[in-house]
C-alpha cells in the first residue's frame, strides 16, 4: 500500500470573479501571472495582467498601502485628496530677501484658506515700489478669474527656499499681452529652506530593476516628491547606491494628468529594521524631457500645503 505524500503549502488560487472590482488579500496569487491587472482605487496601474508578485511581503505591502481593485472591473475613478499644514517662520522678510528673478516660477490661490489648489504662475517684472508683475495663472486652460482688488496667496519658490504671501491683484491687463499686476507682498513667511522642494503625496509607482527593460517587477509607494525624485518605499530593497531603477507613475491634480515613465539614480536606502519590513529608498530622476518637468513643477505647486523637510536625501 503506497504511502500518502506529504501535502505542501501552496498559494491558494485566485477566487471566482467578484461582483465588485475591490481585492481581498486572499484573491491575489504569490508565485503565479495575474490573471488581470491591479489598480489602485483611483484607477492608477499597480501592476499589469500576467505580473508576478513574488513574495507574501510584496502582497503584503500591496494591501496596507493600497486599495487594490481589479482593473479590468474598475470603471469609477475616486481621487485622493490630502492636506497637511506646513511649518513657517514669522521673520520679518522683503521681497528683495527672497531673491526672486524674472521667469520664477509662483503658485497663486484666489480663495485664501480654502485649501483651493495653487495655480502655476511666472514672475515677469518688477516695479520700483515693489509690486509684481505675472503671467495669468490658468485653470483648465482658461485664465483664473481674479477680481480688483482681491487678496491672493502667493507661494514663490526660489533657488533655497520656499516663501507664501498675500497680494492685492492691482490690475488685469490685455495688451500688449495678458499679465497680472500684483500688489507689494504683506508678510513674507519663509519655509524652511532645502535644496529641492518636496512634497507630501501617496502616489502609486511601478519600478523595474535597471535602466533598460519593457516590464516592471513591482510596486511602491511615493510618500515624497519633488521636480527632481522622489522617496520611494517598497516591500524589499531594490538596489545599492549609484544603481539605476525604471520607474512609472501617474501625476493628477486639477488642471495635470501626466503619465511619466523614466530611470532613478538611486541615492540613499534605508532598510527595514527587521526582515519583511519595507526599505526606502532616495531616487533622483535622470532622464526627464521638458512635459515630464513642467508636469512635475506643476504637480509639486499645486500641493504647497504638503511641503516636506526632510535633512537628507535627494539634491
Amino acid at each position: 500500500m503506497e504511502t500518502p505524500a506529504e501535502p505542501q503549502a501552496v498559494e491558494p488560487a485566485s477566487a471566482p470573479e467578484p461582483a465588485s472590482p475591490e481585492l481581498t488579500l486572499s484573491a491575489v496569487p504569490v508565485g503565479t501571472p495575474l490573471a488581470w491587472p491591479i489598480a489602485d482605487s483611483d484607477g492608477t496601474l499597480l501592476f499589469a495582467g500576467g505580473t508576478i508578485l513574488a513574495t507574501t511581503d510584496e502582497r503584503k505591502f500591496l494591501f496596507e498601502n493600497f486599495h487594490p481593485q481589479r482593473g479590468d472591473l474598475l470603471d469609477t475613478i475616486t481621487p485622493q485628496q490630502q492636506t497637511e499644514a506646513e511649518a513657517e517662520s514669522t521673520e520679518k522678510l522683503t521681497i528683495k530677501d527672497m531673491h526672486l528673478t524674472i521667469g520664477a516660477l509662483i503658485g497663486l490661490r484666489a480663495q485664501l484658506g480654502s485649501g483651493a489648489p495653487m495655480h502655476p504662475s511666472r514672475i515677469i517684472g518688477f516695479a520700483p515700489n515693489h509690486a509684481l508683475f505675472i503671467t495669468p495663472p490658468l485653470q483648465e486652460g482658461r485664465m483664473l478669474p481674479l477680481g480688483l482688488g482681491e487678496n491672493v496667496e502667493i507661494v514663490a519658490i526660489a533657488s533655497q527656499a520656499v516663501f507664501r504671501f498675500v497680494c492685492t491683484v492691482e490690475a488685469i491687463c490685455r495688451a500688449p499681452f495678458d499679465y497680472v499686476v500684483l500688489s507689494k507682498p504683506g508678510v513674507i513667511r519663509r519655509l524652511r529652506e532645502r535644496k529641492s522642494i518636496r512634497v507630501r503625496t501617496h502616489l502609486a509607482v511601478r519600478f523595474g530593476i535597471g535602466e533598460t527593460g519593457d516590464t516592471y517587477e513591482g510596486v511602491g509607494l511615493a510618500k515624497g516628491i519633488s521636480a527632481l525624485g522622489m522617496s520611494l518605499t517598497a516591500s524589499w530593497t531594490l538596489g545599492a547606491v549609484g544603481e539605476r531603477l525604471r520607474v512609472s507613475f501617474r501625476l493628477k491634480s486639477a488642471d495635470i494628468d501626466t503619465q511619466i515613465e523614466t530611470s532613478a539614480v538611486i541615492r540613499n536606502v534605508q532598510k527595514g529594521n527587521s526582515p519583511g519590513e519595507p526599505s526606502t529608498h532616495g531616487l533622483e530622476f535622470d532622464q526627464l524631457d521638458a512635459a515630464q518637468q513642467t508636469a512635475m513643477k506643476a504637480f509639486v505647486f499645486d500641493r504647497q500645503d504638503d511641503v516636506l523637510y526632510w535633512s537628507n536625501g535627494l539634491k
